[in-house]
């Protein structure tokens, strides 16, 4: 095959466009040319008076070693696609794998593992994804909150409520086996090709339930309402488990355990931490969710072009003299703001958008990089303490039952308390109490934010509309520890294979599913 990079389309191109211009790099007539994909494709807006794509094909066509030679054109290269092998299974033990957690890296961990034959048990706090969708719904209607089923417990895990975004800056052979993997179970096929992959997190449910019923296939047993409570440790080797259920507690032998429990299971962080297993903190980041009108930044990227293509998200980042970054986080254009409680009496936020991105505003996680310098804390759970405090702190500045407080920006750039929104409606589900986020942030992030605002107004015009709104607080960026694994993927207790965000190796749905291939392959691979 032909791979052409770099080839400039209107926004309203069709396949014939794609054909025209391939033929035109090859010179070669179009009816030459055959199954011609979408490898890539991406808005160039950097003139609002010229938007376009920008793709990149693959294509077939006779001679192609000869044409791409001939051609001599940088853009142009062979292009031999790359199946994802697994490696050869020598684990040699009678005992089935175990899989704690149902996020992407449990689930891409216990699907490699029952496609090579090893047939996991799988261990889910929470419910199954139906199940849970009813208790998070119940929650942002009415504030009462389940803990074990809710944004970030349960089937599919914190990414399940989200955009469904599969952006990864991490380069690794195994993102084309995830994604084709999503596209096998349901999810759209442009997240093949879309710079900006997304599935929705209406469609993304669709996607968990068939990677279920995979593993049912395959002969996995999955046990919903499952928390893993207790490690058995023998001479620093693990030896088996206790389990937690709503009917009791049993154990159970196991010399195999993949530990991918979400970044939010600050009790299992406890459970290991006092049984020994070695962990540290890790930096993460904090801060608000702001809110603008979706309209307003889609004309703010494409002009006149806005109507004729996608809602426009945007990504921002700058270091301020004072040592600290501010950046965008979790971009979800015509989303909503949502509760992402797990714990009595603390508050947080997270985005979300469904596959149409039709909402009226667009939303993003405006954050502060905090380190363990910040947490005043040497304990390797430090960083869980720090965000528990601030997150008491939000649910206190917005009156109890999950209620958010919110700040409109011109009100938080001047320091004074909100008492009237402007026309940026909130999103936040149970509701809303006009505050002064000042409040339930760290001074220094406070600051950090309010110099941010300036500089990525510049780059983003509209983004200091002083009618954004901005809703606290988001903590759970990701994981505030990092469980300690060697080279094989095994804590210095033998048996015990850290996993995903949780465990601190991972950032969003895509890595997190592609260091659960790893540890799958690690896991098959030891005898």
């Amino acid at each position: 095959m032909i791979k052409i990079t770099n080839i400039k389309i209107p926004v309203d191109y069709s396949e014939s466009d794609l054909i025209q211009k391939a033929a035109v790099a090859l010179g070669l007539p179009s009816e030459d040319i055959s199954n011609l994909r979408l490898a890539r494709l991406s808005v160039d807006a950097r003139k609002k008076s010229e938007v376009h794509y920008v793709c990149s094909v693959t294509l077939s066509a006779e001679n192609e070693e000869s044409l791409v030679t001939k051609a001599n054109n940088r853009h142009l290269e062979l292009f031999a696609p790359q199946d994802y092998v697994f490696p050869e299974v020598k684990r040699e033990s009678q005992l089935p794998p175990v899989v704690v957690g149902m996020g992407p890296a449990g689930l891409f961990a216990a699907l490699q593992l029952a496609r090579a034959g090893l047939k996991p048990i799988i261990l889910e706090r929470g419910r199954n994804v139906t199940e849970r969708t009813e208790d998070v719904e119940r929650f942002w209607k009415t504030g009462s909150l389940s803990l074990n089923s809710n944004v970030q417990f349960g089937e599919g895990g914190a990414g399940t409520f989200s955009d469904g975004k599969l952006s990864t800056g991490t380069n690794d052979p195994r993102i084309s086996h995830v994604f084709e993997t999503f596209v096998e179970h349901g999810a759209p096929e442009d997240i093949i090709w879309s710079n900006r992959p997304h599935v929705g997190t209406d469609v993304l449910r669709d996607v968990v339930k068939n990677i279920r019923q995979e593993l049912i296939s395959r002969g996995c047993d999955i046990r919903f309402e499952s928390k893993l409570s207790e490690l058995s440790i023998k001479e620093k080797e693990l030896i088996g488990i206790t389990i937690e259920t709503k009917d009791g507690t049993y154990e159970m032998p196991c010399d195999a355990l993949i530990l991918a429990p979400g970044h939010s299971a600050r009790d299992t962080f406890e459970m290991l931490c006092g049984a020994g297993i070695p962990m540290e903190q890790k930096a993460f980041a904090i801060g608000v969710r702001i809110e603008h009108k979706q309209e307003a930044i889609s004309v703010s990227q494409y002009g006149g072009f806005a109507e004729m293509l996608p809602p426009a998200d945007y990504k921002l980042a700058c270091h301020l003299p004072n040592g600290r970054s501010a950046f965008t986080f979790c971009v979800c254009p015509g989303g909503e703001v949502v509760a992402a409680a797990s714990e009595a009496e603390r508050l947080v936020t997270n985005g979300m958008s469904l596959r149409a991105r039709d909402g009226e505003n667009i939303n993003a996680g405006l954050l502060v990089g905090v380190n363990p310098s910040d947490f005043q804390s040497k304990h390797p759970l430090g960083g869980m303490r720090f965000q528990e405090i601030w997150e008491n702190k939000a649910y206190t500045l917005g009156g109890g039952n999950y209620r958010a407080p919110i700040q409109t920006l011109g009100d938080f750039l001047a320091k004074r308390a909100t008492k009237k929104i402007g026309d940026v409606e909130p999103t936040y589900r149970p509701g809303v109490t006009p505050s002064d986020l000042h409040n339930c942030l760290p001074d220094y992030v406070s600051d950090t934010l309010s110099a941010a605002i300036p500089i990525f107004d510049r780059s983003l015009r509209s983004f200091a509309d002083p009618n954004a709104l901005m809703t606290g607080i988001e903590t759970r960026s990701s994981s505030p520890v990092r469980i300690l694994r060697g080279d094989d993927y095994q804590t210095a207790v033998k048996g015990i294979f850290p996993c995903g965000e949780g465990a601190g190796y991972a950032g969003g749905i895509t890595s997190a599913a592609v260091d659960g291939v790893r540890v799958a392959e690690a896991v098959a691979v030891l005898p």
